[in-house]
C-alpha cells in the first residue's frame, strides 16, 4: 500500500474520459489529483467553467475550482500522468512526459502494440508490468508508458484468459454491440444511432485491434539470459489464436457487449468451462488493489443476462460479467460478454494499472 498520496495528474481533463477519471479518483487512498491539464483553449479556467460534465454522477468538489493548465511538461509535473489524450496528440506528448520522469498510464492506442510497452490488464497478465525494465533501457528514460487496451477488447480478453488458462484457446470469432460513450462526447449523432445500428465503429481500426490486443495480453513475457554485466532483454511472445472480429455501435449509454465463439484445444462441457470462469483469480500481485474487480468475472446464470443496464456497474463496474455460455454447433462454445467501457475499459484500467505499478515498485 501507498504510505502517502502520490501526486497524479489527468492530460485530457475536460473529456468524457477524463471526467471519468476526475470521477474515479475523487478520495483514492493512494493517488491525490495536483493537476488537470486540456487543450489551449481551456488553459486557465476553472474546470467547472471549462467543462460540460456529462456523466451521470456529480462532479468531485475537489476539481470544481481547480485551474486548467496547458498538458505539457513545464506546467505538469506528477509522479503518475493518466493519459486521456487523442492518439494524434498522445503520440507526440506521452514520450516526453516519460522521459520528464513520469509513469504514463494511457488510454490512448498511440503505443499499445510498442514491443516494450506493456499492454495490461493486471488481472490477466500484471507480470507484463516489468517490460516497462525494457523500455526504460531502450529510451534511457527514468518514466516509462503504460498502456491499457480498446474498450472492446478487454471484457473479451479477461474471460478468455479463463477459458485458455483451462482448456486452451484456438479460434475466436467475436461481434461487438458497443455504447455509445465509446465514441466519446458529443460522439455519434443522434440522426445516425436512433432506430439504427452502426456496422462499422470507426475509430482507427477498431476491429484490428480487437482482432489483435488480445494476442498480445494473452502472449508470454520472457526475459532472455544476457553476456555477463549486461542486463537481461525481455519481450512478448504473442499468443497463437486467431481472431475475427466484426464491431458495431448500439444506442446504449455505457457498457460494451460482445457475442463470441470460441474453438478450444481441449473441448469441454458449458457446465466446466462456466466453473472455470467463476473460479479465475487475478495474479496475486493484482488482487488486493483498490481498483481490484471483485470478483474478476461474473457468470450470470439468467437465460437473458448480462444486458447493459443491469449489469455495467458490477463490481463497481470493474467486473467483467459473463453469461449465456452453452455449446457451439461449429465451434466448442459461445458466450456473451459485458464490461464497462469508461470504467473497466479506459479510466479504471489506467488507474488499476498506476496502482500494480507502485505495488510493484516500479514508480
Amino acid at each position: 500500500m501507498s504510505p502517502s498520496p502520490i501526486p497524479v495528474a489527468v492530460l485530457g481533463a475536460t473529456g468524457s474520459v477524463g471526467q471519468r477519471f476526475i470521477s474515479l479518483l475523487d478520495n483514492h487512498p493512494w493517488f491525490k489529483v495536483v493537476a488537470l491539464a486540456a487543450s489551449d483553449r481551456s488553459a486557465g479556467q476553472k474546470y467547472s467553467q471549462a467543462t460540460r460534465w456529462v456523466l451521470d454522477t456529480p462532479m468531485p468538489d475537489y476539481a470544481k475550482d481547480m485551474i486548467i493548465v496547458p498538458a505539457n511538461t513545464d506546467a505538469v509535473q506528477a509522479k503518475i500522468v493518466f493519459s486521456a489524450l487523442h492518439t494524434e496528440i498522445a503520440n507526440e506528448l506521452e514520450p516526453l512526459f516519460a522521459k520528464a520522469g513520469s509513469a504514463v498510464c494511457s488510454n490512448a492506442s498511440s503505443y499499445r502494440r510498442g514491443e516494450d510497452v506493456p499492454l495490461l490488464l493486471p488481472e490477466i497478465n500484471a507480470d507484463h508490468i516489468h517490460l516497462i525494465k525494457q523500455q526504460r533501457l531502450n529510451h534511457n528514460w527514468s518514466g516509462c508508458i503504460v498502456t491499457n487496451p480498446n474498450c472492446t477488447s478487454t471484457g473479451l480478453t479477461i474471460a478468455l484468459k479463463a477459458l485458455d488458462n483451462a482448456f486452451g484457446v484456438k479460434k475466436v470469432f467475436a461481434i461487438s454491440l458497443q455504447a455509445l460513450s465509446g465514441a466519446g462526447y458529443p460522439g455519434v449523432s443522434s440522426l445516425d444511432i436512433m432506430d439504427n445500428v452502426i456496422p462499422n465503429v470507426g475509430n482507427g481500426g477498431e476491429e484490428e485491434k480487437v482482432e489483435w490486443e488480445p494476442r498480445k495480453m494473452l502472449g508470454k513475457y520472457i526475459e532472455t539470459s544476457s553476456a555477463p554485466g549486461t542486463a537481461a532483454r525481455a519481450h512478448i511472445d504473442l499468443a497463437d489464436i486467431k481472431f475475427s472480429a466484426h464491431t458495431n455501435r448500439v444506442a446504449v449509454i455505457d457498457g460494451h457487449t460482445v457475442c463470441a465463439s470460441v474453438e478450444l484445444a481441449n473441448s469441454v462441457e458449458p457446465e466446466v468451462a462456466i466453473q472455470a470462469l467463476r473460479e479465475y483469480a487475478a495474479p496475486l500481485s493484482a488482487r488486493e488493489l483498490p481498483s481490484s474487480p471483485r470478483p474478476v468475472i461474473s457468470v450470470r446464470d439468467e437465460a437473458d443476462r448480462p444486458q447493459p443496464r443491469l449489469d455495467r456497474l458490477t463490481g463497481n463496474g470493474m467486473t467483467t460479467v459473463v453469461g449465456r455460455l452453452r455449446r457451439d454447433p461449429i465451434l466448442d462454445l459461445k458466450f456473451v460478454v459485458l464490461s464497462h467501457n469508461t470504467i473497466r475499459g479506459a479510466a479504471g484500467a489506467s488507474i488499476y494499472n498506476a496502482e500494480l505499478l507502485v505495488n510493484e515498485g516500479l514508480l
